[in-house]
């Protein structure tokens, strides 16, 4: 089968190697659509993920396809079955998923290689973390479960309300997955870029007031502004992962607000706070990582019902040749995302 190959930084390779063996519990799938993602370009360009690759190593971990294989333990799957898998799955045993926090699990199983003719999933990726794909749904649609199930973790840790205002920095692909999900909430949003383009797709996908930071010398008085006496949003989300914007991010809450420090920042990175915004104004901080079971389920449900038009994210379809192409583009921000079709 065809491949992308993973060699170091900026380093991939498309090759011809073996098609995956599966075991008698694991499933092999022919790969549909494999979405690009910001966290891939993140490791093309740095030529590593800890946990996820080893080099050279296929990579790509957002994916739609059909079943290919079938093995001969696997019960209420079959050749043929249009399937949506996630890249993870947890124990259900550890400490974090006893307590309900799946997505922080000791001995939570990835999955990579998207970017492929065909990928195996494993055993327990197949038992609690591969859905069928409603007939409704096409497979680009599908692919964008896994990106989307992350940011339906965010929102729920961020605790929108109606009526609430959400200013949220960085109209990529999750910032714009963070605009539309607000907006379900009822939500009034604040979206805060340095791409027109991108910030006029936020608009389109329901964003009441875009801030274009070209040329703004104070972002954070900006969308104070934007805020009944300029108290601050009553919820504040970072989606750029970058420790400059994490603390512009922290300035824009108002006095009990939430930030929701979403975007991941680059190993061995440190900010500076006030502490008098957490003890008097009595910020609540926190981070949100990855998704569980339960939010790949209200993905799929939410694409699946229309009520987010994944449609939206992707930009243009490309083979899988062009992956190289593609990457580029992402990074002249000319698309959102593109969809590699190996087959």
């Amino acid at each position: 089968m065809l491949a992308a190959l993973l060699y170091g930084k900026e380093d991939v390779k498309i090759e011809k190697i073996e098609i995956p063996k599966i075991s008698d519990d694991e499933v092999l799938v022919k790969v549909e659509t494999a979405l690009t993602c910001g966290t891939d370009l993140k490791v093309f360009k740095r030529g590593y993920h800890a946990q996820m690759i080893k080099l050279p190593g296929v990579f790509g971990h957002e994916f739609s396809g059909i079943i290919a294989q079938v093995g001969k333990n696997v019960k209420n799957w079959k050749v043929g079955q249009r399937v949506v898998a996630a890249n993870s799955a947890p124990c259900d045993e550890c400490f974090y998923c006893k307590i309900n926090r799946k997505s922080l699990c000791e001995n939570i199983e990835w999955n990579n290689g998207a970017y492929a003719q065909f990928i195996r999933i494993p055993p327990r990726i197949v038992e609690k973390n591969m859905l069928e794909i409603p007939k409704s749904t096409t497979f680009n649609e599908a692919a964008l479960v896994e990106p989307l199930a992350c940011v339906v973790h965010g929102i729920e840790e961020s605790n929108v309300k109606a009526g609430d205002i959400v200013v949220i920095n960085g109209s990529g692909p999750i910032g714009l997955m963070f605009v539309k999900l607000s907006k379900l909430k009822g939500a009034k949003v604040i979206i805060t870029d340095f791409s027109e383009e991108r910030l006029e797709t936020a608009k389109e996908l329901g964003a009441d007031e875009i801030i274009n930071l070209n040329g703004v010398k104070d972002v954070v008085k900006a969308v104070r502004g934007l805020t009944e006496d300029e108290r601050g949003a009553d919820v504040a989300i970072e989606s750029v992962g970058n420790p400059e914007t994490w603390e512009k991010t922290i300035m824009m809450a108002r006095k009990g607000g939430t930030v929701n420090l979403f975007g991941g920042c680059p190993q061995d990175t440190s900010i500076k706070i006030d502490t008098s915004l957490i003890h008097y104004n009595e910020l609540t901080l926190k981070g949100t990582f990855h998704h569980t079971p339960e939010y790949i389920r209200e993905a799929l449900r939410l694409i699946s019902t229309k009520k987010v038009d994944a449609n939206k994210w992707i930009s243009k379809e490309m083979p899988l040749e062009s992956l190289l192409d593609a990457f580029k583009e992402m990074m002249n921000q000319k698309v959102i995302k593109v969809a590699i079709k190996p087959n």
